[in-house]
């Protein structure tokens, strides 16, 4: 374990590269890549109709800490041009917006399964 960091305090400190083990990187190995989203089953893609004929689509089965889910909702919000709320864990998005919210969630890496009509 000798010569390896452990924690850092320096706030612009990276880790060594993987190729060459230096920081910065030697090589010019290509940078990696975001890891994708980490579920261990398909999201559930929903639309559910209100009471006064208006409706939202819902999000269900999201494995992420809290912080993480409004971020999601904050971005897909500013992407479909509404509002959305997470009520009891489940994100809400006003409006029937399923088609565009599938395909940003399976560009994010998400598995993603539609349930209902």
């Amino acid at each position: 374990m000798k010569g390896k960091v452990v924690w850092s305090s320096a706030p612009g400190w990276k880790p060594p590269c993987t190729a060459c083990g230096k920081t910065p990187c030697a090589c010019g190995a290509p940078a990696a890549a975001e890891p994708p989203a980490r579920q261990t089953e398909p999201l559930r893609l929903s639309f559910k109709r209100l009471a006064k004929g208006s409706g939202v689509t819902r999000i269900e089965r999201l494995a992420a800490n809290p912080q993480h889910k409004t971020d999601l909702l904050s971005r897909l919000k500013k992407r479909l041009g509404c509002g959305g709320s997470v009520r009891d864990g489940v994100l809400e998005i006003q409006g029937d917006h399923r088609d565009a919210v599938e395909a940003a969630l399976v560009a994010k890496g998400y598995a993603v399964k539609r349930v209902g009509g």
